[in-house]
């Protein structure tokens, strides 16, 4: 028996993590791949003429088995990967790509729904039941629904390869990742924290290595670049760091991206656009690719300012340390946080201990129930995909609404960074209510000695961040799946997420769930320390970001470029980028950009989320501050509860009667005066 073909009779209705081995997932999806395809084709063949029932609301459920499965393997896919596990992976794209473009390459299929849009004001149809029409409509079309005869069969073969390049170029990062490390002897620790040794010690011994070890993982590389005095060993962490996907071998990305930017480009001039980004961006909020430069321009300068500044104040203290020589990039953490320690008084090791996993997550929840009655109940019972995964249900007023889980280390076979997935959206098609399944996903290093993991400021931010799209998922109340939660444009997804954040700088918040092992609460002369600190580095975090979102552009407008790397290099010279600072992602390991085309010329949307989670924010201080539970209802009411059933233009404006500036960004980044800042999104 496979237990994924099975009714899941598992606390909550989650997958039956326990019962599940490794061989099932492929049989398993190909069952399931059979039901939907037998779904659609009744559809199709569907003598009735078609109406919304019985060729919308039917599409819709038509492949609900496939995706309950396929929640589930990405879950263990991403955060528990396994070289079985990833053959199935490989396996099952093209399988998948071909699986959909079938749907939409189904001509009786496609006549039914044109039928039906060319029809639609007289169907009668609720708001949202209008919306998914049209996105249902626009999804066949931009697929390829209208093409023909050689044009549909090319379009074919693309999907199917962009599916398998994109799982490829993922499983390649996974693996350098993976396969890196570098010893360290005892005389390698000194000057180093003793958290940030023992991050080092676990590792090492994870590998097996016998000794201490830095290892690519982010909660492990990132401090030892911050806090190490060793230049020499610096330098070899972070060029290992920053050249990932680029080794030579069988790991190498560097083929898989100038044929994913082929593709795409191919993919688009078959659909009647001049390029990728025009393809993708005319669903976004941004609209077209001007837009997105605008945005970009009008942040450039003040950050690049800002960074020039720092980099004068960096060299310095080099200089101090008879350092002789520029800057360099590997240099850039380590000078800043000591930096950070001279204008703040401000040290790492002594901010983390009252920044303990469990508090900060504690407080998440708390901000969750005090602006929208959110109750997250332990749920130990419930089955999960590996043991350090814990598990909540959530109720508000006595009702479940959904059930969140949290895997939150990291460890050998989990994809580096944080996520948030939907094991399961929220709906209620056919009148039975299907509740969010929700999972967070982070790498965080372990607490040493058994203790509780400490955070640093950025990873209690990214807790923060993961918990606001977890939000966005569990509030959702559609009927209709498909636009369920954070189903929206990708320059809108990250809003609530990055709105959430805004409530960890809150002093009151911290004042109660900053706290110690013995209970004790931050000083708060610490407190108002680290506050101010907020916009320290903010010139270097804003160009590094800016230039992987210019990079990313670059790709996608015009021609394709043959060699990433050397497009790259290009985008980076023309911009004045700084000498030592680098991309955020370098097109070897971008795999917002090429493991799937989710942010494929999209990675500019963090930054035009935060023109609009800067003025959301400014909606809470502007009424009765961030408790103000009139906004969070308006919040939710307009923009958390809808998904994507309504045009997300529509829900900003209804949520805040304006489209904002980049004056409360700039402000926000500490980067206001540095010129005149445009009005985006206009």
């Amino acid at each position: 028996m496979n237990p994924l073909l099975d009714e899941w009779t598992t606390p909550f209705g989650l997958p039956p993590w326990d019962s599940i081995r490794d061989e099932h997932w492929a049989e398993a999806v190909g069952a399931a791949l059979e039901e939907a395809r037998a779904a659609v084709a009744a559809i199709a063949a569907d003598p009735e003429p078609p109406t919304f029932a019985n060729t919308v609301v039917a599409l819709e459920g038509a492949d609900r088995r496939l995706r309950r499965i396929l929640g589930a393997f990405r879950a263990v896919a991403g955060a528990a990967s396994n070289p079985e596990r990833q053959a199935v992976e490989r396996d099952l794209a093209p399988k998948l790509a071909e699986f959909a473009s079938d749907v939409t390459g189904n001509r009786a299929l496609f006549a039914r729904i044109e039928a039906l849009w060319e029809g639609r004001e007289g169907l009668g149809l609720s708001p949202e039941e209008a919306r998914v029409l049209r996105l249902t409509h626009r999804g066949f079309v931009r697929a390829g629904a209208r093409l023909e005869g050689e044009a549909a069969a090319r379009m074919r073969a693309i999907r199917s390869r962009l599916a398998v390049l994109g799982t490829l170029f993922a499983q390649n990062v996974l693996a350098d990742e993976r396969d890196w490390a570098l010893m360290l002897e005892e005389a390698d620790l000194e000057g180093l924290p003793d958290v940030v040794v023992a991050a080092l010690r676990a590792a090492g011994q994870a590998r097996g290595l016998g000794g201490p070890a830095v290892t690519l993982s982010r909660s492990v590389v990132v401090p030892f670049l911050q806090l190490s005095p060793r230049r020499d060993l610096r330098r070899r962490a972070f060029e290992a760091w920053t050249s990932r996907g680029r080794w030579g071998g069988t790991t190498d990305n560097r083929a898989i991206a100038a044929e994913t930017l082929a593709l795409r480009a191919e993919r688009a001039r078959l659909l009647g656009f001049g390029d990728f980004a025009s393809w993708k961006l005319e669903t976004e909020m941004a609209g077209e690719a001007g837009a997105v430069r605008g945005l970009l321009e009008a942040v450039w300068g003040p950050a690049r300012a800002a960074a020039e500044r720092d980099r004068a104040a960096l060299e310095a203290l080099m200089a101090e340390d008879g350092v002789e020589g520029p800057l360099e990039p590997w240099d850039w953490a380590f000078y800043a946080e000591r930096l950070r320690r001279q204008r703040h008084a401000l040290d790492e090791a002594e901010v983390k201990p009252f920044l303990r996993l469990g508090r900060m997550r504690d407080a998440a929840f708390a901000v969750a129930g005090r602006l929208w009655d959110l109750e997250f109940r332990p749920a130990e019972d419930a089955p999960r995909w590996h043991d350090e995964v814990e598990t909540w249900e959530v109720v508000r007023g006595g009702r479940p609404v959904g059930v969140l889980q949290a895997d939150w280390f990291a460890r050998e076979g989990k994809r580096s960074g944080a996520w948030c997935m939907s094991l399961r959206p929220q709906g209620r098609l056919g009148g039975a209510e299907e509740r969010p399944q929700v999972a967070i996903v982070c790498n965080f290093a372990r607490g040493s000695g058994g203790g509780e993991a400490l955070l640093s400021w950025d990873d209690a931010r990214t807790l923060f961040h993961e918990f606001g799209h977890a939000l966005h998922a569990l509030l959702s109340d559609v009927t209709f799946p498909s636009v369920a939660g954070t189903a929206v444009a990708r320059d809108f997804v990250e809003l609530p997420s990055q709105l959430l954040e805004h409530w960890l700088e809150v002093p009151e918040l911290l004042a109660e769930w900053a706290t110690d092992d013995e209970g004790r609460p931050m000083p708060e002369a610490l407190r108002d320390r680290l506050l101010a600190a907020r916009g320290f580095d903010a010139g270097f975090r804003t160009v590094e970001y800016l230039a992987s979102a210019f990079v990313d552009l670059a790709f996608h407008e015009g021609d394709p470029p043959a060699d990433s790397v050397q497009r790259e290099a290009e985008v980076l010279e023309a911009l004045g980028m700084p000498r030592a600072i680098r991309p955020r992602h370098a097109a070897p390991h971008f795999g917002h950009v090429f493991a799937g085309d989710g942010y494929a010329a999209g990675y500019y949307s963090y930054l035009w989320a935060e023109v609009m989670d800067a003025d959301a924010f400014a909606a809470f201080e502007e009424a009765e501050g961030p408790w103000d539970r009139a906004v969070a209802a308006r919040l939710e009411r307009e923009i958390l509860s809808v998904g994507g059933a309504r045009d997300e233009r529509e829900s900003w404006l209804a949520f805040r009667g304006r489209m904002p500036g980049v004056e409360a960004l700039l402000r926000g980044r500490g980067l206001l005066g540095e010129t005149e800042p445009g009005v985006v999104p206009a």
